[in-house]
């Protein structure tokens, strides 16, 4: 199985109001396809970890290693660089711009890259929408669709660069049980059909369940699904 994330001896340490721990000696590698679920009670660690493998927290003692590149270390202009490159964002608020079109919301990391034209980044924006059957809304302002909409809507904008890995932070956690649900079928698919990575954070037992490997944190540590 190829790796796509690798995790190596991850310590975090808070120091305000005093110092504590909240990442210890965190090891575990995803592979490529792997649809991975985080789950633990509020203040296990979870998102703090979500944070750190997102790159977007630099301070911490371990490795980190993506797509077969070490990021620890990294400067922050590069780590950037990288995200944009090889990580797509869901989480629990869509982050849309509501006076802008789906369209354009789905290509805006496409553009930030800058690794195509304006004209191939639409072809692809409408070949994701389409992929999430939402093509037909493309011209529609982001702001006049329903919550589950505008959650596929940002899926296909995480998706617009072909990442790596696919980082989902409560990424039903707004939603009610059906669009949850549709919301989980397409990531299994994404999973399963194209080999997309990933990772999740969530509270939601039913979603984690039936993805493919789900890892248990409880105070900083990890003590299931290695």
């Amino acid at each position: 199985m190829e790796k796509v994330l690798e995790a190596k001896k991850l310590n975090k340490f808070f120091n305000d109001p005093a110092p504590f721990q909240v990442l210890k000696d965190i090891t575990f590698d995803v592979n490529k396809g792997e649809f991975l679920s985080i789950v633990g009670k509020s203040g296990c660690g979870k998102s703090t970890l979500l944070y750190l493998l997102s790159t977007m927290d630099t301070e911490y003692d371990g490795e980190l290693y993506m797509a077969g590149t070490k990021l620890t270390g990294q400067s922050q202009n590069d780590l950037a660089r990288f995200r944009s490159k090889h990580l797509g964002f869901v989480f629990q608020f869509h982050f849309l711009l509501p006076e802008f079109t789906v369209l354009q919301n789905v290509m805006i990391p496409a553009l930030k890259l800058g690794e195509r034209s304006k004209e191939e980044i639409e072809v692809k924006a409408i070949e994701k929408l389409k992929l999430l059957g939402m093509d037909e809304y493309a011209m529609k302002r982001s702001s006049k669709l329903s919550g589950g909409q505008q959650q596929r809507v940002a899926i296909a904008r995480a998706l617009i660069n072909d990442p790596t890995i696919i980082m989902g932070d409560e990424p039903t956690g707004n939603l009610d049980k059906k669009n949850s649900e549709l919301v989980f079928r397409i990531f299994k698919d994404l999973a399963e059909e194209f080999k997309q990575t990933i990772i999740t954070v969530t509270h939601d037992p039913d979603f984690a369940e039936k993805s493919d490997r789900v890892i248990e944190m409880s105070d900083g540590q990890i003590i299931k699904g290695l």
